[in-house]
């Protein structure tokens, strides 16, 4: 099991932290399965980004590895099968793509991220959401701002990511403007609200506008929070394009702090998920074709194995030894 401890500054204020705390202190006697490794993570802030305030919080999480054995065995329980007999079992769902065994997991988590990484996030339509309203409440005054090696070039291979790492020069002014922009930007929301934290107006001659119009200079760096439920096999997708390499690294740094927490959740699943779906990869049917023929010892093309270029590509990085 990796690691899920973390050098990054601490991301709760110390009332927050007192709430956790107390919620941490509890304790109730069930006869559901729990999962210890989950147990000592559960409610705690687990930092994302580095910047001392992004975080992923267990919340709530119900059923283990047991749960989709028992669901996929249709049984009463594990009986006298051991634990690597329920290993080969996931393996096999996990393998011929027999998703609804792990639609019986469910986990529900509060995340703490940039407004731009949410509106990622929230593509992945397969989940419950309930999100910070700044229509009610007054946002923080908190943004984040990529460290300097974050800070890269746009891609001239990839329209929707980036390249080189700017010099440390040039990444530092980009830095400079970007809490320029914000500190202004919430400045200016301070001054629409005209409210103090006790709601009363901060000028008694001017009147605040409402709170839903006040947010509306805000930029996408400022941060949100959420309560994101959703069951095993969802949230497996959602870590499978989120972890990947191809991903904006703000997000890919949520999805791989969630991966740590898949790993202590059901290792068994887990196991699976990694080298089926992380490590593994699927091919078309002209794809195949041309392994096996390559494997046979033929010489081919992109023409002569009726793949396009790009697929070509793909298909021979796929196969290049690492």
């Amino acid at each position: 099991m990796s690691d899920i401890s973390s050098n990054d500054p601490h991301p709760l204020s110390p009332e927050q932290q007192a709430e956790v705390d107390a919620l941490r202190a509890q304790t109730y006697t069930t006869r559901r399965a729990t999962v210890p490794a989950m147990e000592e993570i559960l409610y705690e802030a687990l930092p994302v980004l580095g910047d001392g305030k992004g975080f992923v919080r267990v919340i709530d999480y119900m059923g283990d590895d047991a749960a989709i054995v028992q669901a996929a065995r249709v049984s009463y329980g594990s009986g006298t099968r051991r634990s690597r007999d329920d290993q080969g079992l996931i393996n096999y769902l996990m393998r011929n793509w027999h998703t609804s065994p792990f639609e019986m997991c469910e986990i529900k988590l509060h995340v703490k991220l940039p407004i731009f990484v949410a509106r990622q996030w929230i593509r992945h339509r397969t989940a419950n959401v309930n999100e910070y309203s700044a229509r009610y409440s007054i946002l923080d005054k908190e943004f984040y701002i990529p460290a300097a090696e974050h800070i890269g070039v746009q891609s001239s291979s990839n329209r929707q990511g980036r390249g080189e790492a700017l010099s440390l020069e040039e990444a530092t002014r980009v830095q400079e403007l970007l809490r320029e922009d914000a500190e202004r930007a919430y400045a200016h929301y301070d001054e629409l609200l005209n409210e103090t934290p006790e709601g009363e107006p901060a000028d008694p001659d001017r009147p605040g506008i409402a709170r839903e119009l006040a947010r509306m200079n805000l930029s996408l760096n400022f941060y949100t929070q959420w309560y994101w439920k959703t069951d095993l096999h969802n949230l497996m997708h959602f870590l499978r394009l989120r972890v990947d390499p191809h991903a904006q690294w703000e997000i890919r740094a949520y999805g791989e702090r969630i991966n740590e927490v898949l790993e202590r959740w059901t290792p068994m699943t887990y196991n699976a998920f990694k080298n089926y779906r992380l490590g593994g990869a699927a091919l078309s049917e002209q794809a195949l074709d041309a392994v096996r023929r390559q494997l046979a010892g033929e010489t081919l093309d992109a023409a002569s194995a009726g793949m396009s270029p790009g697929e070509w590509r793909e298909l021979q990085a796929l196969l290049k030894q690492p």
